[in-house]
């Protein structure tokens, strides 16, 4: 089940953090990703996947002031989880929600270790940015037209 974040989801979504935490997110990005989750998720329209009464994934959309273009963030799913189809199926919600509202096209910014998988879902890569999390994490600036 994809639903709404709530607040009482934020140390579930820290627990998935960490433990992708290297090499899909640099520890250093835990206090942003805090603070994304205690000031900025209902702007992102951020949402868990949830199975037995347990979150297993998260992931955030926000749609630019020119209603033309979203922007994906904090993508993750439960590491011991990866390639069941959960992260599949969080982008799906995310791009359907999307694409009710009008966007043409998704944009996102992930590590080379995520790269692969959003590509088989159809985003190019624009721009690699060796080390543009830290170093060893080159940050990958990919976009979907809708």
């Amino acid at each position: 089940m994809i639903r709404d974040y709530r607040a009482e989801d934020r140390e579930a979504c820290l627990a998935l953090f960490d433990g992708n935490s290297a090499p899909y997110f640099a520890p250093s990005e835990r206090a942003d990703f805090a603070h994304f989750l205690d000031h900025e998720a209902e702007k992102w329209m951020f949402q868990v996947a949830e199975r037995n009464a347990r979150i297993i994934g998260c992931g955030g959309m926000a749609i630019g002031a020119d209603g033309q273009t979203a922007h994906f963030c904090w993508g993750m799913v439960d590491r011991t989880l990866h390639r069941q189809g959960i992260g599949t199926a969080l982008v799906r919600a995310r791009l359907d929600r999307a694409a009710q509202a009008g966007v043409r096209e998704v944009r996102l910014d992930t590590s080379q270790h995520s790269r692969a998988f959003y590509e088989r879902l159809g985003f190019r890569i624009e721009i690699v940015t060796a080390d543009g999390y830290g170093p060893g994490l080159d940050r990958c600036d990919m976009a979907l037209t809708l």
